[in-house]
C-alpha cells in the first residue's frame, strides 16, 4: 500500500521566487527521502522602496512513506 505524507515548508530568496522553491527543494532532500511532488501554494514577496527584497514561496512536498522500513 502506498501513503504519501505531505510537509508545509517556506523557501526564502534574494534573487526570485523560482530560487526560492528551487532552494527550498533542494535542502529538504537533503533530509527527507522519497520526495514525489511540489505543490506551490501561495507566493509572496517583501518590498524595500521600489524593488522587491526578499522573496517567500510556501510549498506543500510530498513524499512516500517507506511501508518496508525496519523499525531498530
Amino acid at each position: 500500500m502506498d501513503i504519501e505524507k505531505h510537509l508545509l515548508i517556506t523557501g526564502i530568496s534574494d534573487v526570485s521566487w523560482k530560487d526560492a522553491i528551487v532552494k527550498a527543494i533542494k535542502e529538504v532532500s537533503k533530509t527527507i527521502d522519497y520526495l514525489s511532488e511540489v505543490k506551490i501554494l501561495n507566493q509572496r514577496a517583501i518590498i524595500d522602496g521600489d524593488k522587491i527584497s526578499k522573496y517567500y514561496a510556501d510549498l506543500d512536498i510530498t513524499f512516500m512513506v517507506d511501508t518496508n522500513r525496519k523499525n531498530s
